[in-house]
């Protein structure tokens, strides 16, 4: 997990989900939905994002991989280097149509829709 340079810390999962996230430029994001660990490697691999909807209604998730997230426990919001129409136009999901987040070919997509190198590299 990514912290502020000046610490290291481990914390539950848990305690990430519902977090605001926010971009560099202070847009809010979305919220954590849910973190994905990879079961063969034993790393974190995205974090889920919802990007809202109406009570639930019309939301799009994003996984986000985990070497973007950087976790401000200061003020208990995750903060991304990403522009927000970036991850507008990323692949997304429906909530009731998760994808296959072992499959390789599915996260090389994300990764390079993210400009980032897959964790499992």
């Amino acid at each position: 997990m990514t912290t502020d340079t000046s610490t290291r810390q481990t914390m539950s999962a848990s305690t990430l989900i519902g977090d605001t996230v926010r971009n560099s430029d202070g847009d809010k994001l979305g919220d954590v939905k849910e973190i994905m660990l990879d079961m063969d490697t034993g790393r974190v691999s995205y974090a889920v994002l919802d990007m809202g909807g109406f009570l639930g209604i019309g939301n799009k998730l994003f996984a986000m991989p985990w070497s973007l997230i950087n976790v401000d426990t200061d003020n208990h919001e995750i903060v991304v280097d990403v522009p927000k129409d970036r991850l507008e136009n990323a692949p997304g999901f429906d909530q009731d149509d998760w994808p296959d987040f072992s499959d390789r070919t599915w996260g090389q997509e994300i990764h390079v829709h993210y400009n980032t190198q897959p964790y499992w590299n």
